[in-house]
Order: structure tokens, then C-alpha cells, then sequence
């Protein structure tokens, strides 16, 4: 996600806004499909999810030049299916040991250990959305209120961060990422996870934060993958915010940690209850 933009001195105001109405445009579609599949669960949360890992693994088989790029992307899609099965089954920890015996599988066949590693970037974030969500009783709840988050910290980021710019975050892995982004999203996920949880009790509050930090930390992880890469977006599928890469970096590092805490929580409880 190219949040906490610093566009430069030199940079006018209509550039520095370039990409804000498809970005816009992108998320009047997008935000309220995984809304509605979010709200109604089963197979339409499965749906919206498995979509998101078919594209992921293509995008990561492309990313690494995996060639013929087709059998890239098959190496990874069977791995993930053989980790994620059928959700409605329940999803437990065996699905990490598969996921783990998916990733080792890819790199004994391709012989290539970052596509390998595509499949525990990608499964992990898609296996903890699936296990969130599966949830009777808060898997509403307990997905929606990380989505606002990672939401929250990347909109205020990105816009603190074009507004105020200044300096560099990380100019080695992202020369476009401020610190006046990076706090701008903080505040704005501590702020949306209070009214979020109707409440403002420090548990809710560091939660919003923890998470706000581990979603920039993967934007973070993503610019570095695509600087390794020498690419600008890990795809064009998404108008104004590139690929699903670019678009899910922050969720997929932040979904794994719900989906830890949930764990440690046990069923039933919202994670901001800790």
C-alpha cells in the first residue's frame, strides 16, 4: 500500500493528490463486497478469501520470475489448498503444520525458496481470516475490527503523510515513507479502535496500536520485497493502489497477530476483552 508518501518539495498539489480518486473509486467497490461477504460468512467469506489467495499466489509466482509463471502459480495455489482444506471443517493447528509441509513441498519441486516463501506470507494472513471469522459468536466482530484498523492506520497514513511529509521512516527499503505518516496512522487506529470497541480502556488502545504498528511493519515488509523485485506494484489488478500485495500487505502481517491473541483468548471473546 503506498501509504506515508512523502512526495517532496518539488511536488505540486494536483501531483501529490494524483491517485486519490481511483483510490477512492477502487474502495466504493471494494470495501463494501468484503463488507457484505464479512457479515454473511461461510461460503461467502471463504469465497472472498480463497479469490484473495488464488491472486496472491499468482502475484508472488510472478514476482519471483518463476517461469513458466503458470506452474509457479500452481505449485502455490495446491500448497494453500492443501494447508487451508475446507473451512467449514474447522481450521486448527494441523492447517499450520500443513501449511508449513505445503511451503516445504514448493521449494523441494521448484527448487526455488522465495516461491516457497510466497507460501507462508500468503497463508498465514489467509488462514487467520478464515479462523477469525469461523467464529459463532464474535467472528464478526473480531474481523471487522481489524479491518477498520488496518484501514484507519494506512487512510491516516497516507494522508498525514502527504499533507506533512518530512522524514524518511525507512529510506533504505521505502524512500516514500515519513514518520509523520507512520504516526498518523498510529493515531487514527488508536482512534477508530476506540470508537470501534466503544470503549476507551487502555487494552483497547494498545490493541488498536499493536496491530497499527505490525499492519505499517508489513507495508514495510511488502516495499522491501518489491525493491528485491525492482517493481513499483505487485501487479496492476487494483486502479490507484496496485496489486493485491500492495492492497492487503498491512492485513496480511496484521491478521495473523489477531489470530494469535484470539487463540490465547479462546473462542467466544473479543479481542479487545484481554
Amino acid at each position: 500500500m503506498r501509504a506515508l508518501v512523502d512526495p517532496g518539495p518539488r511536488a505540486g498539489g494536483s501531483r501529490r493528490w494524483a491517485d486519490l480518486g481511483l483510490r477512492i473509486a477502487s474502495a466504493v467497490v471494494l470495501v463494501p463486497l468484503a463488507l457484505a461477504c464479512l457479515w454473511y460468512g461461510g461460503w461467502a467469506w471463504e469465497a472472498l478469501v480463497g479469490l484473495a489467495a488464488v491472486g496472491l499466489t499468482y502475484e508472488w509466482a510472478k514476482l519471483c520470475g518463476f517461469m513458466p509463471l503458470w506452474r509457479g502459480w500452481l505449485y502455490l495455489a495446491l500448497a494453500l489448498a492443501w494447508a487451508i482444506g475446507a473451512p467449514l471443517l474447522g481450521i486448527d493447528a494441523r492447517q499450520l503444520i500443513e501449511l508449513g509441509a505445503g511451503a516445504l513441498a514448493v521449494w523441494l519441486i521448484s527448487r526455488s525458496l522465495m516461491l516457497a516463501a510466497g507460501v507462508i506470507y500468503a497463508g498465514l494472513g489467509v488462514l487467520a481470516l478464515l479462523w477469525l471469522r469461523a467464529d459463532p459468536v464474535v467472528g464478526w466482530g473480531n474481523v471487522l475490527f481489524v479491518l477498520l484498523i488496518v484501514w484507519a492506520s494506512d487512510i491516516g497514513a497516507y494522508l498525514t503523510g502527504r499533507l506533512i511529509g518530512g522524514p524518511k521512516l525507512a529510506p533504505a527499503i521505502s524512500p516514500g515513507k515519513t514518520w509523520s505518516g507512520a504516526a498518523g496512522g498510529l493515531v487514527a487506529a488508536i482512534a477508530v479502535g476506540a470508537v470501534a470497541a466503544q470503549s476507551p480502556a487502555l487494552p483497547v488502545l494498545a490493541l488498536a496500536a499493536g496491530l497499527s504498528v505490525i499492519s505499517q511493519a508489513g507495508d514495510l515488509l511488502e516495499s522491501g520485497l518489491k525493491r528485491r523485485f525492482k517493481v513499483k506494484d505487485s501487479s496492476h489488478l487494483i486502479p490507484g493502489h496496485g496489486g493485491l500485495f500492495d492492497r492487503l500487505d498491512g492485513l496480511l502481517a496484521a491478521a495473523p497477530a489477531a489470530g494469535g491473541l484470539a487463540v490465547l483468548l479462546g473462542r467466544g471473546v473479543a479481542l479487545w476483552q484481554w
